[in-house]
């Protein structure tokens, strides 16, 4: 399963840039393009177009039993985990300009997007813990 297997590394460099090399010029500019996300993108739709009808039909009428077939299946779980991959990075690319425009310091804001690597919900929570915090201390 080919299309797997590429989506994280897909997006890894993003990954790299915002976490490792947070203040550099070119993170920023290369994180601009509203297009970051379409590389772990193109996984998932080598995974869902082949399957277009059949993952389409589970979407329109959504029932637990048919979504833990499907998600069963290894094109299935690769589709989800490509999905997971490039919304993550979305949000990611989200919260790295966000801090930056409230100057929240990269000390702070790249362990948080580590964390949203491995638990996008718990690093998302957190993210918006720390921008309220910094929001409520500039007012």
């Amino acid at each position: 399963m080919a299309w797997f297997t590429w989506a994280f590394p897909l997006a890894t460099p993003f990954w790299a840039l915002m976490i490792l090399l947070p203040t550099w010029r070119w993170t920023a500019r290369i994180m601009r393009s509203p297009w970051v996300p379409l590389l772990p993108l193109i996984c998932y739709f080598g995974l869902a177009l082949p399957h277009f009808a059949e993952w389409g039909r589970a979407m329109l009428r959504p029932d637990l039993g048919v979504l833990q077939t499907l998600l069963a299946t290894p094109w299935g779980a690769g589709l989800v985990w490509a999905h997971l991959i490039a919304f993550d990075l979305f949000i990611a690319r989200w919260m790295y300009f966000e801090a930056r425009s409230l100057d929240v310091s990269p000390w702070i804001v790249s362990p948080i997007l580590l964390l949203t690597i491995f638990l996008s919900p718990f690093g998302l929570v957190a993210f918006l813990v720390v921008r309220s915090v910094r929001i409520r201390s500039r007012a």
